[in-house]
């Protein structure tokens, strides 16, 4: 009890003492990097575009300050013009739908690509139709890179086949490896030095304008993912193939191979050609229009 009664005093002192701090904390004015004299909330100068993370790249230079984006009512409106697009009667929209689904349904992921060249004038045109996507804004962030340098496209499989030894080997995981063993791949990819074409399609994650500042890519890496589809169709429609691939950790490598600005970002790596006389695919079957569709 003699003890209680000493310690009373002291545990009365400390609670005291903790309640006036905590007091004085609430009615201190909170400090900001804007001064007392600013508004509360962010403002324009503090606004960063959200930008996707998704593709990591170390090399990337950033600076600070909000003087380098552009503000985007600085942009000039643009004019509105008439749009009529050919209306087919509903007969022929069928059978068009028919055909179309009857090419594309044909698509397939082939590895066996023969070397014979391609027409460079066919390729400009499957670019320039990938370039038709829609995109946030109408920013248009995607680059297409076309390569058919031998030494560069061997370069490029160099540095994707040491990457993606370390990835099956240690970075994906059993059961990715045991999935992907079915369709009998790996880390080898000849087709890289095969191909007579290389298309690396690049992200831009925000423009550079002509006067240095950056301009935001809205919905950038949807809007590039859309167009690699349209590329797709385009490769079909004129009988060539291709293996969609989503090189893991080579993104940074390749950016400066090909000497890219830090803005861009790797999405997907496509060798294009036509397919070996040999050519062989997994025999998969797609889902059917119940498994894919609901109706509302």
């Amino acid at each position: 009890m003699a003890l209680l009664s000493v310690l009373t005093p002291v545990l009365a002192l400390v609670l005291c003492l903790v309640v006036g701090f905590l007091f004085l904390k609430s009615r201190a004015p909170e400090t900001s990097p804007r001064g007392a004299d600013q508004p509360e909330g962010p403002s324009k100068k503090d606004f960063r575009p959200w930008v996707d993370q998704d593709l990591h790249d170390d090399t990337e230079i950033t600076t600070g300050g909000g003087d380098e984006w552009v503000e985007q009512d600085e942009e000039k409106d643009l004019a509105h013009v008439p749009y009529s697009p050919q209306r087919y009667p509903e007969e022929i929209m069928l059978q068009r739908s028919k055909d179309f689904y009857s090419l594309m349904n044909q698509r397939r992921s082939v590895r066996f690509i023969s070397p014979e060249p391609v027409p460079r004038e066919i390729i400009n045109n499957i670019i320039l139709t990938a370039g038709t996507a829609p995109s946030g804004a109408h920013t248009e962030p995607w680059t297409f890179i076309v390569v058919s340098d031998l030494e560069t496209k061997h370069q490029i499989r160099l540095i994707v086949e040491e990457e993606e030894e370390v990835n099956y080997r240690q970075r994906m995981g059993d059961k990715w490896v045991h999935d992907l063993a079915r369709l009998r791949t790996n880390w080898i990819k000849e087709y890289l030095d095969v191909a007579p074409y290389l298309i690396l399609v690049f992200k831009r994650a925000y423009g550079i304008l002509p006067n240095g500042k950056k301009k935001t890519h809205y919905y950038n890496e949807i809007s590039v993912s859309i167009s690699c589809g349209i590329l797709l169709a385009a490769l079909q429609n004129v009988g060539l193939v291709t293996v969609t691939t989503t090189p893991l950790n080579c993104g940074p490598r390749l950016r400066l191979l090909l000497k890219r600005p830090a803005n861009e970002k790797l999405l997907m790596l496509l060798p294009v050609g036509y397919p070996a006389a040999d050519a062989t695919v997994p025999d998969l079957k797609r889902k059917h229009l119940e498994e894919i569709m609901v109706p509302v």
